[in-house]
């Protein structure tokens, strides 16, 4: 395995996830503003939705980063375990 290969999303994955993002947003909002209720609870849910949002990101960069650091090892010893194996085969 090439250690600089990368699995890469194509662009019609990228613009599928950006486009669900946008629409549930959008339309999450929109229910939000246009719900019968005083203008202070719409922004509390409104905040909520925000917190929400940015929770979400957080968390899936973390787990992005806990498998890419797990993988880096995992790497790592692969070649540490190829390097000692080349050397006890000479």
């Amino acid at each position: 395995m090439n250690v600089s290969e990368q699995k890469q999303n194509t662009s019609a994955w990228r613009f599928q996830v950006w486009a669900s993002f946008i629409i549930s947003l959008g339309l999450t909002m929109g229910g939000v503003f246009y719900l019968p209720v005083d203008l202070w609870i719409k922004g509390y849910l409104a905040m909520g939705l925000m917190f929400l949002i940015g929770s979400c990101f957080s968390l899936a960069k973390t787990i992005r980063d806990d498998h890419e650091a797990s993988s880096l090892i995992n790497r790592v010893k692969q070649a540490k375990t190829e390097k000692m194996l080349s050397e006890f085969e000479k």
